[in-house]
């Protein structure tokens, strides 16, 4: 690893267009990039060349920063991404992806510089389009399924009225660490934000 802090410069989230999906597990990374762009006053608009939703503006450290929501559909999410990356003459370095993750516990972040897909198909795309595994990312913890649920409808549904709230702060926990990327490195952020947790209420 060099020296050299990573910021980024184009956030992508993950997530499926349609409003079947809103909310969803699998469009939590949609949910991040509409918080972060209200937060940083960023308006998306759909972008052809782009295939996919997008924005740009000014992000916590005053540089500029890009939004991205494909719209591909997550298993062709990479193509959405290499458009992008490929206008804006940006490296996969550059590029944080924000996605759902089936092994973290709900409330749960993490935060790294590169790492394989770990059967999550958005990421499968993008590391396939880069042609790299080196780019930042955030995992969100969706939990597993509970033994009756699959793991397609459990991906694919909402969030239960006990874990919403748990979502909305898990949400707000990730923005703080993306801006904390942007102002002092991923690396950074990684040590402060991948110990932290949003407690989740025991079931009963």
């Amino acid at each position: 690893m060099s020296d050299e802090l990573v910021i980024p410069q184009l956030i992508v989230g993950l997530g499926n267009p349609g409003t079947k999906y809103a909310q969803t597990r699998h469009n939590v990374g949609f949910d991040v990039l509409d918080n972060l762009a209200k937060r940083w006053q960023i308006s998306f608009s759909d972008r052809k060349q782009f295939q996919g939703i997008y924005g740009e503006g000014f992000g916590s450290n005053n540089a500029k920063i890009r939004l991205l929501k494909p719209q591909t559909f997550m298993n062709l999410s990479g193509q959405s991404v290499r458009s992008t990356i490929d206008w804006f003459k940006l490296s996969p370095e550059s590029v944080l992806v924000v996605y759902d993750d089936l092994d973290l516990p709900l409330g749960k972040i993490r935060l790294r510089l590169s790492g394989s897909a770990g059967g999550h198909n958005g990421m499968k795309s993008i590391i396939s389009h880069l042609g790299t595994q080196n780019f930042p990312r955030v995992r969100i913890g969706i939990g597993k399924s509970s033994g009756e649920k699959d793991t397609i409808s459990h991906v694919l549904g909402k969030f239960s009225a006990v874990e919403t709230p748990i979502v909305n702060e898990v949400i707000y926990l990730v923005n703080d660490s993306i801006e904390m990327s942007l102002k002092q490195g991923v690396e950074k952020a990684m040590s402060l934000y991948n110990s932290k947790s949003v407690p989740v209420p025991e079931s009963e």
